[in-house]
């Protein structure tokens, strides 16, 4: 067996160089102010049909960004997320990596509510205010929590990506923010998760 004989430090770029001869010997073109997040994706994932999947509201890199600038924090959906974002970068730009999932007045209230620590832990977040990129990679209770908040007129995300995972009500949950006025960037399908959560985050923050 043959390997490829490649240094430490250009392991990422060679990935890279992959999966752009591979989309481009499939006939996929991506948009170039989205590709850096499509291509960080698939990275992460080896899975090419995020650049098939991945739905971005108009200028959704540039409004990320802006937000970052501003010093908005990114709240994730799982400890597993918060860990992946690059949060040095983040905190350059005045800006925080939040998950609350753990917080124990999180898990009462959720107990007591009989709601997911997920939807507890988005009101949570929307609680303290400010502008809020929402990360969500597992939990489509949390994409749910975030549109009802909207619907009630209690809060509106300034940035929402929402990527979650699974079979029960996740596309039902992405396809909220598909039609909400709301900046999103936003996986159709069952495909995702909290490492596709941090890749966008990361994407964008390195792309700065």
């Amino acid at each position: 067996m043959n390997f490829e004989q490649v240094r430490p430090e250009e392991i990422e770029k060679r990935s890279f160089a992959i999966i752009d001869a591979e989309l481009k010997q499939a006939g996929i073109t991506l948009d170039a102010r989205n590709a850096p997040v499509i291509m960080r994706c698939i990275h992460a994932s080896a899975d090419p049909d995020y650049a098939k999947t991945l739905a971005f509201s108009e200028g959704a890199v540039d409004v990320m960004q802006d937000l970052i600038r501003k010093g908005a924090d990114i709240v994730t959906d799982t400890n597993m997320a918060l860990a992946g974002i690059n949060r040095k970068r983040l905190a350059a730009f005045g800006g925080e990596v939040r998950c609350h999932m753990a917080d124990a007045d999180v898990a009462e209230k959720a107990s007591e509510r009989g709601l997911t620590r997920a939807a507890v832990s988005m009101e949570k977040a929307a609680a303290r205010g400010g502008d809020i990129i929402f990360a969500v990679g597992n939990a489509p209770t949390a994409l749910i929590a975030l549109y009802e908040m909207m619907q009630k007129g209690l809060f509106v995300p300034a940035f929402v990506i929402g990527v979650p995972v699974g079979f029960v009500n996740v596309v039902q949950a992405k396809e909220l923010f598909l039609h909400a006025d709301v900046p999103f960037i936003i996986n159709r399908g069952r495909k995702g998760g909290s490492s596709i959560a941090a890749a966008i985050c990361n994407a964008v923050l390195y792309d700065m």
